[in-house]
C-alpha cells in the first residue's frame, strides 16, 4: 500500500475509535493472511513489550481473529464484518452509559434536595424570574410545568422547537387530568405528518388554532407560571433565549397577549 494511503487509513482508523499502535497493526495485518505477534510488531513499528497488549485489544474489539497452529498466528477480520459490529458494540456501550448516566442523575438531584434544602424555599430578588438558553433546560422547565399545571395551559407554538407541542404525550396526558389546552400554531408551519396528530389532538378535547404570525414562543400553566422565548437576533443561526416565569402578574398579562391572539385566529 502507497504511503499516503497507509497515513490516510490510519487517520481514518484512529477517527473510528483505535488508537495509533492498534490503527497501524490492523493495517499491517490485512495485507497479509497471518502474522506472528513480533511480525505484526516489527511491520506496524509497535514496542514490541506491548504488541501482545494491542493484539488482545484488536481482538476484543473484533479487528482480529488467531488462527490456532503451533505458533499462535493473527489475521485481520473483513472491514465489512469488523467495523459494522464494532460500531453497533460502540452504539449499545454509549446507550448503556446513557441510561445510567440519566439514573444517576435522577438519584442525585433526590439526594441534593434533600442534602440542601436550606436557602430553596425562600425568594430572594428575582428569583420568580430565570433567563434560560440551552435548549434542554428550557425543554426541561416546560415539561416539569406542563407535568405540574391543574387548571389550563396555552402556548404559542412555532419552530425552532425545544419541544414540539404536536409531538408531547404530555400535552395529551394533561388533557386527560381535566387540564384545559389550546395550542396556537403559526401557519405554514405544518407538515403532513402533524397534520395527522391534529385529529389525535382534537379527540382529546386540545383546541388548536392557526395565526399568520406569531411574535414570541410562549407557554402559561395556570395562569401565573410560564416561559417566554425570544429569538436571538445576533446569531448564525436561529436559537432562543428563554425566560420563565412564576409570578401571577406576569402569567396574567402574558395569558392576556395569547387570548388576544386567540380570538383573533384561524380555526383548524
Amino acid at each position: 500500500m502507497p504511503d499516503a494511503g497507509f497515513q490516510r487509513l490510519w487517520r481514518r482508523l484512529q477517527q473510528l475509535g483505535l488508537n495509533a499502535y492498534e490503527a497501524r497493526s490492523y493495517l499491517v495485518l490485512l495485507g497479509h493472511p497471518r502474522f506472528k505477534a513480533l511480525e505484526v510488531a516489527a511491520r506496524a513499528r509497535v514496542p514490541r513489550q506491548k504488541i501482545y497488549e494491542v493484539l488482545d485489544s484488536l481482538l476484543e474489539k473484533g479487528f482480529a481473529q488467531v488462527v490456532q497452529e503451533k505458533t499462535k498466528l493473527f489475521s485481520a477480520t473483513e472491514p465489512e464484518l469488523a467495523i459494522p459490529a464494532f460500531l453497533e458494540r460502540k452504539r449499545r456501550l454509549q446507550e448503556q452509559e446513557w441510561r445510567d448516566q440519566a439514573r444517576l442523575g435522577e438519584d442525585l438531584v433526590k439526594e441534593l434536595n434533600a442534602a440542601c434544602p436550606g436557602g430553596r424555599g425562600g425568594r430572594g430578588t428575582l428569583d420568580y424570574l430565570r433567563i434560560v438558553s440551552d435548549p434542554s433546560q428550557i425543554a426541561s422547565q416546560y415539561r416539569r410545568m406542563l407535568e405540574e399545571a391543574r387548571s389550563e395551559y396555552v402556548e404559542f407554538s412555532r419552530p425552532p422547537y425545544a419541544v414540539d407541542p404536536l409531538d408531547e404525550q404530555l400535552v395529551k396526558q394533561a388533557a386527560r387530568r381535566g387540564v384545559l389546552c389550546r395550542l396556537l400554531i403559526q401557519t405554514g408551519t405544518l407538515d403532513e405528518a402533524h397534520r395527522k396528530r391534529l385529529e389525535e389532538y382534537r379527540e382529546a378535547g386540545i383546541e388548536v388554532r392557526q395565526a399568520p404570525a406569531l411574535p414570541m414562543k410562549l407557554a402559561v400553566f395556570d395562569g401565573e407560571r410560564g416561559l417566554v422565548a425570544l429569538l436571538d437576533p445576533v446569531v448564525t443561526w436561529p436559537a432562543w433565549t428563554a425566560v420563565v416565569f412564576d409570578h401571577p402578574a406576569m402569567g396574567e398579562a402574558m395569558r392576556g397577549l395569547f387570548e388576544d391572539r386567540w380570538h383573533r385566529a384561524e380555526k383548524l
